[in-house]
């Protein structure tokens, strides 16, 4: 069996207090899983990733010197921005394609793709998040990037970026307004979903610890060829920085979750 990366870690300056993520960044399945059972062209759609964020992080990364990770296995494998025990984890179906190679699953199996891709990724983002807090002295800025469906069952989708959060407002507030400032995008607050997901990476990284962060969302249709990166980079890029230098961006707090208490 070939080795194969669950991540990718874009180094940067940790001094500099922020850390992105891409938990959905790539399409990739080692070899030994062929293609679950689907056509290939279901891995140029949105089940199978995030479209345009790839580029997009690697952008924002080197722009703003900061350390990235990136997720690079295929959603449809197991999902990284789902708890151990949500039951989406690994999906048997996804937008209406069905996964042959994802069901039936044996236990033993689940429990291999988390040692083998999920457990990973996860370790990845938390020593780059205590390195980076270690280099700052402080608590870091998190900002994940994700993208969204131009479209969901035949119902249009308006807004251009959106902005998902659990109850933790700090960074999330801030980072609307200024994508609003323009005045040339609409932008979704808890839109087209809501942030606020027990045991996704942004409860298990950020909400539990207490550590600022927004994940935001771009319509997949503007980032899906090199212009549309290069626009939403220009655009992301200063907005990330001025986020950066807020020192109350850079605080300790554990705010509640919507979701429920915390364990422990």
């Amino acid at each position: 069996m070939q080795h194969y990366s669950p991540y990718e870690i874009i180094k940067g300056n940790p001094a500099n207090g922020l850390v992105l993520l891409a938990d959905h960044a790539m399409n990739g399945l080692p070899p030994e899983y062929g293609r679950l059972g689907l056509p290939e062209t279901a891995f140029a759609r949105h089940i199978a990733y995030d479209i345009g964020v790839e580029p997009l992080v690697r952008r924002l990364a080197g722009a703003l010197d900061a350390p990235a990770v990136l997720g690079c296995f295929s959603r449809l494998l197991i999902d990284p921005n789902r708890g151990e025990d949500d039951p989406t984890l690994i999906m048997k179906i996804s937008d209406g394609a069905i996964i042959p190679g994802n069901h039936p699953i044996t236990q033993e199996e689940w429990e291999n793709r988390l040692n083998r891709f999920h457990r990973p990724y996860h370790r990845a983002v938390s020593q780059t998040i205590a390195q980076t807090a270690t280099a700052g002295e402080r608590a870091p800025l998190v900002i994940s990037l994700h993208s969204f469906t131009p479209a969901w069952k035949s119902i249009v989708r308006p807004w251009h970026a959106a902005v998902l959060w659990d109850n933790d407002s700090r960074a999330v507030f801030p980072l609307i307004e200024r994508l609003e400032a323009a005045g040339d995008i609409i932008v979704g607050n808890n839109e087209p979903y809501d942030g606020a997901l027990r045991g996704d990476t942004m409860y298990r990284h950020c909400m539990t610890p207490g550590i600022p962060h927004a994940l935001i969302e771009v319509r997949q249709d503007l980032i899906a060829d090199a212009a549309g990166v290069d626009a939403w980079a220009r655009r992301l890029a200063p907005i990330f920085a001025e986020l950066n230098a807020l020192p109350e961006l850079h605080v300790y707090h554990r705010h509640p979750s919507r979701t429920g208490a915390y364990e422990g």
